[in-house]
C-alpha cells in the first residue's frame, strides 16, 4: 500500500499496541502455531483480539500467532522471508507489492481458493487485479482505502455551495468560486501523482501500457496529456507549490489553517486535520472525487493490502484457512467498521454507510484502480519521473515533449528494474 498518510491517520486514530513484535498466544497441546505477519496499524488490538478467540474456538488444533512489521524497509524482509527455510504462514503485503513477490516463483497460487471459497469475480479491481499474476491469484484482497474530497462545511455554505459536485465540469465551477477572498478553492500540490492517475485512468489512459508484450511509459498518450491538463486546470485553483508532493508542507496542516476548502486525501486526514485545528472538528465534509459523467465517480488510485501464502510455509494449508476467514464476509464486515476501511467487494460496503468519509470512500473505490501490475514497477516509484514531468508542465513546458521524456524513463525502468 502507498497511501502513506493513511498509516500515519490509521495510527493516530487506532494504535496497535501488543507486547514485543509479536502477539503470542499460550501453548496448546497437539496444535499448530500458524504465523500471520501484519502491518502495524493495519488491525486494532481489539480486532485481532476477536478474531484469534472466534477462529480458535472453530479449529481448536491452531494456535495463531500475529507478528507486526513496520513498512519501512519490509520489502526486502518479505524476499529474504520467502527464500528462506522459516518463512511465516501468511503474509500481509501492500496491493501493488504482490507482483514483485510473485517475480521470486515462492507463492502458493490461490486462485482455486478464490474462484471456489471467496467469489472473488465480486472483488474490487484495484485490490484484485494488483494480486493477479499472469493468469494466476496469489495476492487474497484484505482491505482498501482510496483518496475522496474532504471540504471545509463552513466556507462551502459561505459560498452559496449546496449541492455537492457530480461531475468534472461542476467541481471546476465550485472550485472556481471559492478561490477567492484569500482562500484557496482547492489546495493541490503539483507532484501529486496518485491523484494525476486517476484523472489519466478517467480519461482512458494509463501510466504504462504492455499490450505490445512489453511494458512502456504511457504517458504522452492523448487519453494521459487530457488527465494531466484537467490537473493543471484544477491545481490553478489554490496555491499548492508546483514543485513538491503533498507531504511538502503537508496537506492536512495547510487545510488545518482554515483557509482551504478542498483537498484530495484519504478520510482518515481528518483526525489528523483536527488534530492541528479542534475548531474544525464537526465541520469536515466528504465525497468521491467526481467523474466525467454524473453516472459514476472518478477513478481513484486504490491503496490497500492483501494476504499471500509462501509456498514454503510449514503450514501452509492452516494459513490458507486463515486468509479465508479474514477474507470472507464475515470478518470483512468486522474490520470495515473497526478500522473505516473499504472491505474487498462493493456489496459489503454496507458496513460503513454510517461513516460518512469511509461510505465516500467506498462509493469510489467502485471505480479504483492499482499502478502498473509490472514487478518492476517499485524501480519507477523509487526515482519517480511522473513528479518533475508534473512541475515541468505545471511550470509552462510543453506537455507532450515533457510526457515523452517521462515516459521513455519509466520504459526503461520497466525493462531494467
Amino acid at each position: 500500500m502507498k497511501i502513506r498518510i493513511l498509516a500515519g491517520a490509521v495510527a493516530l486514530a487506532s494504535t496497535v499496541v501488543l507486547s514485543g513484535c509479536g502477539y503470542l498466544p499460550g501453548a496448546g497441546s497437539g496444535s499448530s502455531t500458524v504465523t500471520v505477519w501484519l502491518m502495524k496499524g493495519s488491525a486494532s488490538q481489539s480486532f485481532l483480539d476477536r478474531f484469534k478467540k472466534s477462529y480458535e474456538a472453530e479449529n481448536p488444533s491452531v494456535e495463531l500467532e500475529f507478528v507486526l512489521q513496520e513498512w519501512g524497509g519490509i520489502g526486502p524482509k518479505v524476499l529474504k522471508a520467502l527464500e528462506g527455510d522459516d518463512a511465516p504462514d501468511v503474509i500481509e503485503v501492500g496491493n501493488t507489492q504482490v507482483a514483485q513477490y510473485a517475480g521470486t516463483g515462492e507463492l502458493r497460487d490461490l486462485t482455486l481458493e478464490s474462484v471456489r471459497d471467496l467469489g472473488g469475480e465480486d472483488w474490487l479491481p484495484g485490490l484484485a487485479d494488483p494480486g493477479k499474476v499472469n493468469g494466476a491469484q496469489y495476492g487474497i484482497p484484505w482491505y482498501a482505502a482510496n483518496r475522496v474530497v474532504i471540504y471545509n462545511k463552513d466556507l462551502f455554505a459561505e459560498a452559496g455551495i449546496t449541492e455537492l459536485p457530480k461531475t468534472r465540469a461542476e467541481w471546476v465551477d465550485i472550485s472556481e468560486r471559492l478561490n477567492t477572498a484569500g482562500r484557496q478553492g482547492v489546495y493541490l500540490a503539483g507532484q501529486n501523482w496518485y491523484v494525476l492517475a486517476g484523472f489519466i485512468w478517467d480519461e482512458g489512459g494509463e501510466l504504462a501500457d504492455d499490450s505490445g508484450g512489453d511494458w512502456q511509459g504511457a504517458l504522452d498518450s492523448p487519453a494521459a496529456l487530457r488527465g494531466m491538463d484537467f490537473y493543471k486546470t484544477l491545481q490553478a485553483f489554490g496555491d499548492g507549490p508546483k514543485d513538491a508532493d503533498e507531504q511538502t508542507p503537508p496537506e492536512t496542516d495547510v487545510f488545518a489553517g482554515g483557509e482551504v476548502a478542498q483537498i484530495i486525501s484519504v478520510p482518515g486526514s481528518a483526525a489528523l486535520i483536527e488534530q492541528q485545528n479542534p475548531e474544525l472538528k464537526g465541520k469536515l465534509g466528504y465525497f468521491p472525487v467526481p467523474g466525467r459523467s454524473a453516472k459514476k465517480p472518478g477513478a481513484v488510485f486504490t491503496g490497500g493490502s492483501d494476504l499471500i501464502v509462501p509456498e514454503g510455509a510449514d503450514h501452509r494449508g492452516e494459513g490458507i484457512e486463515v486468509v479465508k476467514a479474514l477474507a470472507g464476509e464475515k470478518w470483512q464486515t468486522e474490520l470495515a467498521r473497526a478500522m473505516s476501511y473499504v472491505p474487498n467487494k462493493p456489496a459489503l460496503a454496507k458496513a460503513v454507510e454510517g461513516q460518512e468519509g469511509t461510505a465516500a470512500m467506498a462509493e469510489g473505490a467502485a471505480e479504483g484502480r492499482a499502478t502498473p501490475n509490472s514487478p518492476f514497477w517499485a524501480a519507477v516509484e523509487a526515482d519517480n519521473p511522473i513528479k518533475p514531468y508534473m512541475t515541468a508542465v505545471l511550470e509552462g513546458g510543453d506537455p507532450a515533449e515533457e510526457a515523452k521524456k517521462a515516459s521513455d524513463r519509466i520504459t526503461s525502468k520497466l525493462i531494467t528494474g
